[in-house]
Formats: structure tokens, C-alpha cells, sequence
């Protein structure tokens, strides 16, 4: 009886458990497919409830034609990829040593752990709130409307990531290895260049994916400090809507586009991201 019991249990775990698999699988599909869906539909298609191509509806190309000829789309996407690329190697490039100093070092002031809290607060903060000091600091200095800004604005609000990740990586490093280099004449540099950098080579990738994913979506700065030249693919997107109202089918072909980029990243980068996050997070 209590066997029969438990078996009840374990089977209604398991139809739970799919159930709340299959929710948020569908919460993180769905966008992505009306996405696509609306870029292959013609207009009219786009506001009947049509679901299935070639059965509900002809899909068509003419929009990704469309949208890949204007030269504004082509460089908003190569916007985008320098912006993105250059803010996360910045932010690794300055990153690592400072991770490196606080796994290693002990700071009195401010301590360690507040430097580790303030690094933290500048992801907390709202980017709202800079908005205009940096408008104002981008325009004495003749960056308005440039790659440039936007490059080392975004390398600045990613910069967290990399201490945090790779301060707490550098940690679970044995200090033996760095004594040993030291031992035999490195320097301080030599051994974080030839010890430590090609132990958390996952995390370093791990990090730079991170950074170039929130630098690829970032829309407030981008909006605000770009009008003509500099205009990245998010805010491309938000400039989808016509006279007549929004231009899903126009949506959808930037959406996917966008998307593209960094879920390419992300697949190929897939085994390092997962060693670099999760290394060191079971201690033998």
C-alpha cells in the first residue's frame, strides 16, 4: 500500500515537473517563433491568426530582401558587432586584474568585500540616472553619435561581470602554483599571464559572452547619444513603426537578426560558458 503510495507521488512529480518544463520552454519560444513567423508573413497574413506556414499561409522573403537592401540595417548590424565586441573585451581587458588583485591581495580601505559591493551597485543602478552626465561628458568631448561612446560606456556597465566571475574563479586556484612561478623568478604579471590566465581560460570566455550579450542589447545609451552614424540594431528595431502603426512583419526580420549574432556566440562558446560558470563551484 505505501509502495503503491509512493509510486502515485513519484508519478505526479513527473507530470509536474514536464508540465512546468514545457511552460517555460513555451514562454522562451514563443517570442522567437511570432518573430519569425511575422517575418515570412505577408502584411495581410500578419494580423489573421495564422500559424503554420504553407498550410495557413504562403510564406514569403521579400521582407528579409527588403530589410537586408537598406544600407542603414547593414550598419546598424555592424554597429552593433563593434560595439558589443570591443565594450567586452574592454571590460575583460581591465577585469582581469582586477580580479585578480582581489583574490589575491587584501585591501583595508575600503576592504575587499566593499569593493566587491561596489562593483555590484553599478549593475544596480538604473542606467537612467547617468543618461545625462554622460550626454553631457559625450558632448565636450565630440563623441556624440559614435561608435566610440558607446564602446566605453558599455565596457564601463559590463566591467562587474568580469571581476565578480573571475575573482571568484582565481580563488579556488591553489596559491602554490603562483608561489612556485614566484620561486623561480616570475614576476607578479608573468605569473598571472602564464599561471592563472590559461587555468580560467573557461571563465574568461564565459565572461566575454556575458559582456558582448549585455552590450549587443543595450538601448537607453544608444538611444540617447546616437541619431545618424553610430545607431545600433536594438534601437533600429524600436524604429519599426509607420504612420499607419507598427510594422510587425519589419519587427520580426530585425528581431531575428539581432538575435542571431549572439545566440552564434553563445553555441559555439556553449562548453566554455558552462566550465567557466561553473567552475569552482564544487570544492573537492
Amino acid at each position: 500500500m505505501r509502495q503503491n503510495k509512493l509510486s502515485s507521488i513519484n508519478i505526479l512529480n513527473t507530470i509536474f515537473t514536464a508540465f512546468a518544463l514545457l511552460i517555460a520552454v513555451a514562454w522562451v519560444i514563443l517570442p522567437f517563433y511570432w518573430a519569425l513567423l511575422n517575418s515570412i508573413k505577408k502584411p495581410a497574413d500578419t494580423f489573421s491568426n495564422t500559424f503554420i506556414p504553407f498550410i495557413q499561409f504562403q510564406p514569403t522573403l521579400e521582407h528579409w530582401l527588403a530589410e537586408l537592401s537598406i544600407p542603414e540595417i547593414r550598419q546598424a548590424l555592424l554597429n552593433s558587432a563593434v560595439i558589443s565586441t570591443g565594450a567586452a573585451t574592454i571590460a575583460v581587458l581591465l577585469g582581469t586584474p582586477a580580479a585578480y588583485a582581489l583574490a589575491r591581495f587584501k585591501f583595508i580601505r575600503p576592504r575587499n568585500s566593499s569593493l566587491t559591493t561596489w562593483f555590484l551597485s553599478q549593475r544596480i543602478l538604473p542606467p537612467v540616472l547617468f543618461v545625462i552626465p554622460f550626454f553631457l561628458i559625450m558632448r565636450e568631448l565630440r563623441l556624440l553619435d559614435s561608435v566610440l561612446a558607446l564602446v566605453l560606456l558599455n565596457a564601463t556597465f559590463t566591467l562587474p561581470f568580469p571581476i565578480i566571475i573571475l575573482s571568484q574563479i582565481i580563488r579556488e586556484l591553489p596559491r602554490e602554483l603562483e608561489e612556485a612561478a614566484f620561486v623561480d623568478g616570475a614576476s607578479l604579471w608573468q605569473a598571472l599571464v602564464l599561471i592563472v590566465l590559461p587555468l580560467v581560460i573557461p571563465s574568461l570566455v564565459a565572461s566575454w559572452i556575458i559582456c558582448m550579450a549585455f552590450a549587443w542589447n543595450e538601448f537607453l545609451f544608444a538611444l540617447s547619444l546616437t541619431t545618424k552614424s553610430a545607431i545600433p540594431m536594438p534601437v533600429i528595431i524600436a524604429g519599426a513603426e509607420h504612420t499607419r502603426g507598427v510594422q510587425f512583419w519589419f519587427v520580426g526580420v530585425r528581431t531575428i537578426l539581432t538575435l542571431l549574432v549572439p545566440t552564434l556566440f553563445a553555441l559555439l562558446a556553449q562548453r566554455y560558458i558552462i566550465r567557466g560558470l561553473t567552475l569552482g563551484a564544487v570544492k573537492g
